[in-house]
């Protein structure tokens, strides 16, 4: 090898050695939800509080773990959330609430703040991480959001896990949907353990979102909420922040919560935390219930919420890390 090639490959080495220092000097945060609704401490047997503080705990540590070893938001927010899917406390993926005819229907999507592409599957019933088949939308596939049939014909395609619908389904849930049938109970306390989420800026300053859902129990007509509506559930850009939301979908519809608070930072220059304010005042004004977590490229986070309690945590490169159900 020549002198000045070799002087050449050095310098090409040094380069690649000197911006991945730089990468790994950044820092990163990552937050995550399991829903919001009517919680109370009281009514929780102590056991089971602390079953979802672990698997919250679990989760958190698997997103720190990925980003920490320089994987990117978007596979830490995949990782996070098919973790979640795969636990049967939450609902999403195994744990779904049925619907109105007994059958478990999976929303998800995924948003990537660098590039603003995007990918979502609703109304899915054979998909086992729905969270995966969204990511697999967004990155292999020219379309944003695809629906009931269409999932499983794409998953299958792509390689994914497809599994028998009754692979989601727990006996809690089928509980909660005959109760509410026989109209024993409030739907709002039938779907109190909800929707999951995961938010991420990683070492290299990019930003994702993520969401999945069973929906609302007994929810008839093949309901969509806002879990894989881009804008209202799901949103992610570089420039301002990454949210996911939970709640009453509809809520988080009507005033495209997600995007609001992006935009509220995009072009009124406010602060996360200022935006996330403002957005949690207008949803409780219409009526709407339930919250969302966020982060910003600097890695600032809010969880904030306007029910008794959302399970929700958060974790830093700082150490930074708290778990917590309740508004206490």
């Amino acid at each position: 090898m020549k002198r000045s090639e070799l002087s050449a490959w050095i310098g090409g080495v040094l380069l690649v050695l000197c911006t991945m220092g730089a990468a790994a000097q950044q820092k990163y945060t990552l937050a995550i939800h399991g829903g919001a609704g009517v919680l109370s401490k009281e009514r929780m047997p102590a056991g089971r509080q602390q079953e979802y503080l672990r698997h919250l705990d679990r989760a958190l540590t698997l997103g720190d773990s990925v980003l920490r070893q320089g994987g990117t938001s978007a596979d830490a927010v995949v990782s996070v959330i098919s973790y979640l899917e795969d636990c049967p406390l939450f609902n999403a993926g195994r744990g779904a609430v049925f619907t109105h005819s007994g059958k478990n229907e999976l929303d998800a999507s995924i948003m990537d703040g660098a590039t603003l592409k995007a990918g979502a599957v609703a109304g899915a019933t054979r998909i086992k991480n729905p969270i995966v088949a969204a990511r697999a939308v967004m990155d292999h596939s020219e379309h944003v959001l695809l629906s009931g049939k269409g999932t499983t014909q794409f998953a299958r395609e792509q390689g994914l896990t497809l599994v028998p619908n009754r692979y989601f389904s727990t006996r809690e849930r089928k509980e909660s949907l005959k109760k509410l049938q026989k109209q024993q109970r409030r739907r709002q306390e039938a779907d109190n353990h909800g929707t999951v989420g995961c938010v991420a800026v990683d070492i290299y300053g990019n930003l994702c979102a993520g969401t999945s859902t069973g929906g609302m129990t007994g929810k008839k007509y093949g309901r969509i909420g806002d879990s894989p509506i881009i804008g209202a559930g799901t949103y992610a850009d570089n420039k301002t922040c990454a949210v996911s939301c939970t709640g009453h979908g509809e809520y988080f519809i009507r005033l495209t919560v997600a995007r609001d608070v992006a935009a509220l930072m995009e072009y009124r220059q406010m602060s996360l935390q200022q935006a996330s304010d403002r957005v949690m005042a207008k949803l409780t004004n219409l009526g709407g219930t339930g919250g969302f977590v966020a982060v910003d490229a600097a890695g600032n986070v809010v969880l904030p919420f306007n029910t008794s309690g959302m399970f929700r945590g958060f974790v830093s490169s700082a150490g930074e890390k708290e778990i917590a159900i309740f508004t206490d």
